[in-house]
């Protein structure tokens, strides 16, 4: 999904009056109008030796959080959060947790909110509505 966004906002920009500004490993780009852009923000991978209170190993967590921002006449934050957890013994079960968000800020304090929620442990996918309060 968000390399589709990616790819569409790339495309977008490139049909228009493009500046392409090198931050980063993902660049910034903008069109010329200021109406079109993508904007990363933060995109991070990061691995975790799991361990719980008494020492017992829990096996490990791959975890993708990535956050840009897009603008198409107005601007909204896209972002994805992924945790894989898995343990290299045999038999034991690995689960995941997918979450999709479309944010579009209201003002420097209130952003409405939409997340879409995918993961092993529930039997059915979760769409959330939310407002959210920046402090």
């Amino acid at each position: 999904m968000r390399k589709l966004v990616l790819l569409v906002c790339v495309a977008a920009l490139l049909l228009s009056n493009v500046s392409v500004f090198a931050e980063g490993i993902i660049p910034t780009l903008e069109s010329r109008s200021g109406q079109l852009g993508f904007y990363p923000i933060s995109n991070e991978v990061s691995y975790y030796r799991n361990v719980d209170d008494s020492g017992v190993d829990r096996g490990s967590t791959l975890q993708f959080v990535m956050i840009n921002s897009f603008k198409l006449y107005t601007t909204f934050n896209f972002e994805f959060t992924a945790d894989y957890n898995f343990d290299l013994t045999p038999g034991l079960n690995d689960d995941h947790y997918v979450e999709l968000s479309l944010v579009k800020p209201v003002n420097s304090l209130v952003s409405v909110n939409y997340q879409r929620v995918i993961s092993t442990f529930e039997p059915e996918s979760v769409n959330q509505f939310g407002i959210r309060l920046r402090f």
